[in-house]
């Protein structure tokens, strides 16, 4: 399976890729964060279902210091291979 969503709000400069990448890590995960230009997060995951379901809740908690306003299917299609393991790209 896989999640591809956009993460809005206070989400750049407050570690939340860094929280993104140790919360997919940790469940197994394979995939990507990056900033995009407009201030959200982008996030493509893949991996077992219920992995998933564990990132999906803790995006929408989000580091300390993080205010996550949606957390919505992307727009678009990913333009970047999913790496294992998960990693931060730019």
């Amino acid at each position: 399976m896989e999640l591809h969503v956009v993460v809005r709000g206070r989400v750049q400069g407050v570690g939340y890729r860094w929280f993104v990448r140790e919360a997919a890590r940790q469940l197994g995960l394979a995939g990507w964060v990056r900033n995009r230009p407009d201030g959200s997060v982008e996030i493509v995951a893949d991996g077992d279902g219920a992995a998933l379901g564990s990132l999906r809740h803790a995006l929408e908690q989000g580091p300390p210091g993080a205010s996550v306003a949606t957390v919505d299917a992307a727009d678009v299609p990913a333009d970047q291979p999913l790496v294992r393991p998960f990693t931060i790209v730019r």
